[in-house]
């Protein structure tokens, strides 16, 4: 009897499944579990951590001079941002190629007739790529140091530069999933890898924007990722702020207010199958 009474008061005091606390508890466990199995997965760390820090040195080795001489300033305060929002958007592919696996397996089904919030599974993918995001920008970061790349605009902008991957990465990502729930895997690979190629190619990151002909420097200029790593080299070397900040939070604001819905429906269809 006194074990029957211990799990009837327990039972009483837990939380409905749909309630906001029980949203807290299953999204910081679902975290957990993502963060857990990324950990462990080669091919997310080799696209978040590895190659990011070797196309890093490949630049500052082969392009390095020739765009200091070009432009009077070192090339690392273009390359790292640049670096840093790839390797943000590498890592977003990998975890949605695992997301399509997981519906494949029949893991989403599983999860959601489990007594747990409809809304944890994907609160915990968004805040799992937040996690992911910024350590792998801490980790290139300091690989950036080693080769000479420094903070001029004090801790605030420092800190201002380590969390504007988060932002556009966590944009990026609401596309990713929104595609990796309605489509299969291989297409999500070859069309996000492609678009994540002509963003790094064609930006401000990657030369100056002198170096491209005339009839393209309007798009380069205002493309998500040239002026998100404008913004990101006005907050480490100095220069204008505003303008290329305004235009990086409306890129990564839209992207999550165009994809959030289809986001949503998809996962919870994937995870109704």
């Amino acid at each position: 009897m006194a074990t029957l009474a211990e799990h009837t008061d327990a039972d009483t005091l837990r939380p409905p499944e749909s309630s906001a606390p029980a949203l807290l508890r299953h999204t910081w466990i679902q975290t957990q579990r993502l963060l857990l199995r990324w950990g462990r997965d080669p091919i997310t760390l080799l696209e978040t951590l590895i190659v990011p820090c070797l196309l890093l040195m490949m630049l500052n080795i082969v392009v390095g001079s020739q765009i200091q001489k070009f432009s009077g300033h070192s090339a690392l305060y273009g390359s790292v941002p640049m670096v840093t929002l790839v390797g943000a958007l590498s890592g977003t592919v990998a975890s949605g190629v695992m997301l399509g696996r997981e519906r494949d397996a029949g893991l989403l089904a599983r999860f959601w007739v489990l007594p747990v919030h409809r809304g944890s599974g994907l609160a915990a993918r968004i805040l799992a790529e937040g996690c992911r995001i910024f350590c792998g920008t801490v980790v290139i970061i300091g690989f950036a140091m080693l080769l000479g790349f420094r903070f001029h605009q004090g801790p605030l902008a420092a800190f201002a530069f380590l969390w504007l991957p988060v932002l556009f990465g966590l944009a990026f990502a609401t596309m990713v999933t929104a595609i990796a729930v309605f489509t299969a895997k291989s297409t999500l690979v070859e069309g996000v890898a492609l678009l994540s190629s002509l963003l790094m190619f064609f930006s401000t990151g990657f030369v100056p924007l002198g170096a491209y002909p005339n009839w393209i420097q309007p798009v380069v200029r205002n493309q998500p990722m040239s002026v998100a790593v404008d913004t990101m080299r006005s907050l480490a070397e100095g220069g204008a702020l505003a303008r290329p900040l305004m235009l990086t939070i409306i890129w990564s604001l839209g992207m999550i207010i165009v994809f959030a819905v289809p986001a949503a429906y998809g996962y919870r269809r994937a995870s109704r199958r």
